[in-house]
């Protein structure tokens, strides 16, 4: 589990694809305080450490998270947004996030609002329902508040020290962004389902 409040912007430093993706990448975390099999959260996957050296480890990635998620545009030099896995008495400042995405988003508009930018997204259509304005999202591992949603599209505000502290300053129009809805939301809509 993890909070989508991102503690690292790691980069790529290399990837080869041998059957399943390997990707290693460079990071400020104390490198010697991670174990081969932890989790982190990747631009807002949920991979596994395989192999670790200062600075830097490497995570398998399987043909199904690459074809469900954003990583098969990752190339040498991207910046990415890390997160550890959420530990028994962290602080939660973000919501529960799992790391499972659950589709691509398409950023099809930004604005500069004050200090502010104004990004809106276009979901993937069965999505949707799932979002609502004042609910939570997780947009490339980053815990953030809906502001408004009109079908499929929503929007959402970027402050300065977001946009600073994660890789959402590297964003344009047109980016493929990872959407994992909220699990309340989606339990929620499961109930109204059933009835």
């Amino acid at each position: 589990m993890f909070t989508g409040i991102i503690t690292d912007v790691g980069t790529i430093a290399e990837l080869d694809q041998q059957g399943d993706l390997r990707a290693r990448i460079q990071t400020e975390y104390d490198t010697a305080s991670i174990d081969i099999g932890a989790s982190i959260a990747s631009d807002g996957v949920c991979l596994t450490v395989v192999a670790l050296g200062a600075y830097w480890y490497d995570v398998q990635i399987s043909a199904e998270s690459v074809g469900k998620t954003n990583l098969g545009t990752w190339v040498v030099g991207k910046r990415v947004n890390l997160e550890r896995a959420l530990k028994v008495g962290d602080e939660l400042g973000g919501h529960i996030v799992s790391g499972h995405v659950d589709g691509v988003a398409e950023i099809i508009k930004m604005v500069d609002e004050g200090d502010s930018t104004r990004v809106t997204l276009r979901a993937p259509k069965a999505l949707a329902k799932f979002i609502a304005p004042k609910g939570s999202v997780a947009l490339n591992g980053t815990s953030l508040t809906v502001n408004d949603v009109n079908g499929a599209d929503f929007g959402i505000n970027f402050i300065p020290h977001t946009k600073e502290v994660t890789t959402w300053g590297d964003m344009a129009e047109g980016d493929m962004i990872n959407l994992e809805i909220d699990t309340l939301a989606r339990y929620v809509a499961r109930l109204n389902e059933v009835g």
